[in-house]
């Protein structure tokens, strides 16, 4: 048996064995510092228009006209009344040039034919559209009265489970200074040999059956910093509950499980097996997520860029020395990545887009 060890590792742990429960309100302080950052960073979206301003109009009968104008061209649009005239609102940002162009030609001669006889079009339009949402909404599911897979305050089943687990392993961590018994726990055993950190390569616990191995790395978090596990049950329960309400809780659980497996093995490959935390699976849920929105609006997936970005941006700081100097925690980097292209990959994949391509 080939046995493999690691000084910075094994540092870490000693070090991490000294701490106690009296570190914890430090920790609570510079906790609630990150989390004041974090949660700014992600709520910033609610301060955000996501309508664009195109210009404005001089009265409510130019407005309804170059509104119903471009309807008929398929351009989603808003206008209302404000002190400076009628605005006029375009949902897509990706309709902005064109409809601005389309706005200042208006300006310039609205009493042009074109702009005339579509009144009854556009109104017939929107009668299809309200048919058309009501004919998907009846064809709509409501899994709670089939499955009862939500509970009452609106959690999916395998998203409360995952955060249950989580939290009562850190809760009862923290509680006791003898923590053996999370060895059952870790991808592999490994134990602490003088300033070396060792454990038996080959997987022997999973070949001799504890299967579960590969995939409880995700449900312990760090008994001494609560951050780790307050920021991933948060981003588990929008990401996750989105995921298990839009689509399925057997979407949510497939995508957890081959998420940790495929990232814990290569974190365990890369670094050894002393790591832990849901970070991969929530990177993995944010990557599918995002493709799924992005390839697929009809799934009801979506994440709005400043979330996507915050994560990111996240996502590339833990790679950077800083973590280490300004919040002294090592970051198991590889799950991230692994667990973020396996989302991206698994969302891209499954979207309209990629089964027609394939099919060509």
């Amino acid at each position: 048996m080939d046995v493999k060890g690691y000084f910075h590792q094994a540092k870490l742990c000693q070090e991490a064995a000294e701490l106690s429960r009296a570190d914890f309100p430090r920790s609570t302080a510079r906790l609630t510092l990150i989390l004041q950052i974090v949660e700014s960073a992600l709520t910033y979206r609610q301060t955000v228009w996501h309508m664009r301003l195109i210009g404005h109009l001089p009265d409510e009968v130019s407005a309804a006209t170059f509104s119903d104008f471009l309807s008929v061209r398929g351009i989603s649009n808003l206008v209302e009344a404000e002190k400076e005239g009628w605005a006029v609102w375009i949902h897509s940002e990706d309709e902005l040039a064109k409809a601005t162009k389309l706005l200042a030609g208006f300006l310039a001669n609205p009493s042009d034919p074109q702009y005339q006889p579509h009144a009854r079009r556009a109104r017939e339009q929107r009668r299809g559209e309200r048919q058309a949402e009501g004919a998907a909404a009846d064809k709509v599911v409501d899994r709670e009265k089939l499955f009862h897979s939500a509970l009452p305050f609106g959690i999916g089943w395998v998203t409360f489970l995952l955060i249950l687990a989580s939290v009562t392993l850190w809760g009862y961590a923290w509680l006791n200074d003898d923590r053996r018994w999370l060895d059952a726990f870790f991808i592999t055993k490994y134990r602490l040999e003088g300033n070396y950190l060792k454990w038996v390569d080959g997987f022997p616990e999973i070949t001799h059956g504890e299967i579960w191995r590969l995939f409880t790395p995700i449900l312990i978090h760090d008994w001494h910093e609560p951050f780790h596990l307050l920021f991933n049950m948060y981003a588990l329960l929008v990401f996750g509950n989105m995921i298990e309400a839009r689509q399925s809780t057997w979407r949510l659980a497939s995508l957890v499980l081959v998420i940790a497996g495929l990232s814990n093995l290569a974190q365990y490959f890369m670094s050894g097996p002393m790591f832990c935390g849901m970070s991969g699976v929530v990177y993995g849920l944010l990557g599918y997520i995002w493709m799924r929105g992005k390839f697929d609006p009809a799934s009801g997936l979506f994440l709005h860029r400043e979330t996507v970005a915050v994560m990111l941006i996240w996502f590339v700081f833990c790679m950077t020395p800083l973590m280490d100097m300004v919040f002294s925690i090592k970051v198991a980097n590889t799950v991230h990545a692994v667990g973020l292209l396996v989302g991206v990959a698994w969302g891209y994949l499954s979207s309209p887009r990629a089964l027609r391509n394939r099919s060509r």
